[in-house]
């Protein structure tokens, strides 16, 4: 018997040790917050990648990291002899149409309007002439009919030259026009040799050199505004329909260990990336670090809720989403309202006098 009564006695004092270590809890009336995790990256407000609009070979970088600009500031500048030739072949082209290069064909246009329209006058006063003549019976049909058909073919002589004058105007201001317009096309495309910032800030990454190639599809350089910077934030879809503009965000970065920020939600992007299964989501700072820069990480909370006074208990105490174990080995049904990362708030079900079992695992 003494062989058999050991190892029962053994299980038994295990049995006791393991029901007094069982951990234990009572409910807590505290403040909770309601909220929804998100990592993203720290960047300069209306930062941008700058592109070429053209292919070609960079002959001068002319800004370096660290650079402030001004929109429309020359950073680079690609060989551009073929399209500056085509600038100024172009301008040459214009001058030669410009209506004041011109003026000697107009010129000559007018004289002869000048000279048409005499003869003309002079037709008309023989014709008239000729006319009175006839009535007075003096002079012959044929005589009329002759001054008749001089007036006539003067009329058209000088309404063919006033023609060919509008006609020539026209044509001046069409290819005046015409050869601005080639100018200004011509100017434009040797322009695009040259890679302008689009807006004023600060040149935060120069990624080409002067030598290399370039092309319309990879980026030469990063700018944004000196100053002012936001957080981008990814969120997961599971969270999205809690976030709203307005929201308040707690975050924190590696570069400033120990240190909280807060900011405020401005913007969604509403569409979801279905790679990462995330939605964008825009912060701006309520007071940013002293110093930053683009593309530091952060972790944020973006507060949905908070409660000054909730009556909480762990989250390992809850089981099956809606139960929880008593001291008597009671399992009782609990309503329940916020929740974060560790605890979670008891609407009904129970009091800060119930002791609760933690749940074996």
């Amino acid at each position: 018997m003494i062989k058999f009564a050991f190892p029962f006695y053994a299980a038994f004092l295990l049995l006791a040790a393991c029901k007094d270590k069982q951990e234990k809890t009572n409910p807590v009336e505290e403040k909770i917050t309601e909220s929804v995790y998100a990592s993203g990256i720290v960047k300069s407000s209306n930062q941008y990648q700058v592109y070429s609009s053209v292919n070609g070979l960079i002959a001068e970088v002319l800004v370096t990291e660290g650079s402030l600009v001004n929109k429309g500031d020359a950073l680079m500048r690609l060989i551009n002899t073929s399209a500056q030739l085509n600038a100024d072949n172009a301008q040459l082209t214009a001058d030669y149409a410009a209506a004041n290069a011109n003026t000697e064909k107009l010129s000559e246009l007018k004289a002869s309007i000048e000279q048409a329209k005499n003869k003309m006058d002079n037709d008309a006063l023989l014709k008239e002439r000729q006319q009175n003549l006839w009535a007075q019976q003096i002079g012959t049909r044929n005589e009329l009919e002759q001054r008749e058909l001089a007036y006539k073919n003067s009329l058209k002589a000088y309404e063919a030259a006033t023609l060919r004058y509008a006609q020539l105007q026209k044509q001046i201001s069409f290819q005046e026009k015409q050869s601005k317009k080639n100018v200004q096309i011509a100017t434009t495309l040797a322009g695009d040799f040259t890679i302008k910032s689009e807006t004023a800030g600060k040149v935060y990454t120069v990624l080409k050199e002067k030598g290399e190639m370039v092309n319309t599809q990879t980026a030469v350089a990063l700018i944004g505004d000196a100053t002012n910077f936001i957080v981008e934030l990814q969120i997961d879809e599971y969270d999205i329909t809690k976030v709203k503009p307005g929201q308040k965000i707690v975050l924190n970065m590696d570069s400033y260990k120990g240190q909280v920020f807060e900011a405020i939600i401005t913007k969604i992007n509403p569409i979801m990336n279905e790679r990462t299964k995330t939605f964008t989501a825009e912060a701006s700072f309520v007071e940013k670090p002293a110093l930053l820069y683009p593309n530091l990480t952060c972790e944020a909370n973006i507060i949905i809720q908070q409660k000054e006074k909730a009556i909480t208990i762990p989250r390992s105490y809850l089981t099956d989403s809606s139960f929880v174990l008593l001291e008597n080995k009671e399992k009782r049904k609990v309503t329940t309202g916020l929740k974060d990362y560790q605890k979670v708030e008891i609407l009904s079900g129970l009091t800060v006098k119930d002791v609760l079992i933690k749940p074996a695992p």
